[in-house]
């Protein structure tokens, strides 16, 4: 468990960190929020000890984590999978962190064979692409068998399938009964992945709950269409209802449940011929709530970019939950 309490970091007069308390409870997957510059780094390097609170505290299983004796068989965490001498090989790394933390040896093959490094084990770390880079960063974390286990952008640089290992991985750590505290800015991913959320904004949290509770807090939004528009509106301005036109005999409702707004149609003698709720996804929901947080925000104007520039680069149902080894390993786009 990670516990925090009126945790405080600043650098000179910028606040990372702003009075934020929170706990991270075993037995679940805890997902962790927020724009560019939020906080969620920072906050991860403080429970592991590598920033020093200006005000405080973080306990991880009971401890400050500087207190732990086999800190490693304690808390698991990747935070900069780059972090690796680039000479050395993925093997020898692993073997010597072992060997700092009183970790049989024989544990290395183990989180070798898990995180499917095998082929990639006995090169040299500088020559690893991304995603290789990533699963290293995973075997250290779970070298120690850690209860507790914090992972920053995990995902980052994995095809679609070590993503889904990755998923699969998480959900599996925290059925054992671990803590698992994670980031990412793949929302559709997060969705699947996080059962409890904490969205932080500029130092501050946004939002503690449940997945679900987050997306139930989302305003109802429903398609409705009718052959007679005029009456529709008719019906829809007594439930002083939003509606936004989307095409000839079709408009989105926001605010009144479908049931409501069913109601007033008959009421006003409206045949409907569509009313569909249109369920918000956590994309929708998070950039609402960290609209006003985005410390370093880009143009969103409709022009179309210059001659010649480059265009904008696009962004790469759920397997029961069994063992990491029983997922697939790494694949070809995975491989140094």
């Amino acid at each position: 468990m990670i516990e925090i309490e009126n945790l405080t970091k600043t650098y000179g007069d910028r606040t990372a960190v702003d009075d934020i308390s929170l706990t991270v409870r075993p037995g679940r997957v805890t997902g962790f929020l927020g724009p560019n510059g939020a906080g969620k780094s920072t906050t991860m390097r403080l429970v592991v000890g590598l920033e020093t609170p200006t005000r405080g505290s973080v306990l991880v299983n009971g401890k400050p984590y500087a207190q732990h004796q086999a800190p490693l068989s304690e808390v698991g965490v990747l935070l900069d999978a780059k972090a690796v001498h680039p000479r050395r090989t993925a093997r020898a790394h692993l073997a010597a962190l072992a060997a700092t933390h009183g970790i049989p040896r024989s544990r290395v093959q183990e989180v070798v064979d898990l995180t499917g490094l095998g082929s990639a084990a006995d090169k040299r770390v500088g020559g690893f692409s991304l995603g290789m880079g990533q699963r290293l960063g995973i075997a250290a974390a779970l070298l120690g068998d850690p209860r507790t286990v914090i992972l920053d952008e995990p995902v980052n640089g994995l095809d679609p399938e070590g993503v889904v290992w990755v998923r699969h991985l998480a959900k599996f750590l925290a059925a054992e009964g671990r803590t698992v505290f994670l980031s990412s800015h793949l929302m559709s991913e997060m969705a699947q992945t996080a059962d409890h959320l904490v969205v932080i904004g500029r130092g501050r949290i946004l939002a503690d709950a449940p997945i679900d509770r987050i997306l139930a807090g989302s305003s109802t939004r429903t398609r409705v269409r009718a052959d007679d528009r005029p009456g529709l509106r008719r019906a829809l301005d007594v439930l002083g209802a939003e509606v936004e036109e989307i095409d000839d005999d079709g408009v989105v409702v926001t605010g009144p449940e479908p049931r409501r707004i069913a109601g007033a149609a008959m009421a006003a003698g409206v045949l409907l011929h569509e009313l569909t709720p249109l369920t918000e996804t956590l994309e929708d929901v998070y950039m609402a709530m960290t609209q006003d947080e985005v410390e370093y925000r880009s143009g969103t104007g409709s022009a179309p970019p210059p001659v010649g520039a480059p265009a904008p680069d696009g962004e790469p149902g759920d397997a029961p939950v069994r063992a990491p080894w029983e997922q697939p390993a790494a694949v070809n786009g995975d491989r140094a």
